[in-house]
């Protein structure tokens, strides 16, 4: 099983931010829409709730995620 990594989550997630800040939730969703891997959902569901600007506020939470494989 290949580890997720920052790109993977980009992927994923980062439409989520197209209309302004995201919350946990609503990055879930966007995962979950676009078939993420169960790992990503994970990965997802450890992030505090609360709004995110974008991609990098997301980072300091998930700094043990690598960028790339």
């Amino acid at each position: 099983m290949r580890s997720v990594t920052r790109m993977e989550l980009i992927d994923h997630i980062e439409n989520a931010f197209a209309a302004g800040p995201a919350t946990r939730d609503q990055l879930l969703a966007a995962a979950t829409a676009s078939h993420a891997r169960p790992e990503v959902i994970a990965v997802l569901q450890r992030l505090p709730e609360q709004p995110y600007r974008g991609l990098r506020d997301l980072w300091p939470e998930l700094a043990d995620v690598p960028v790339g494989a």
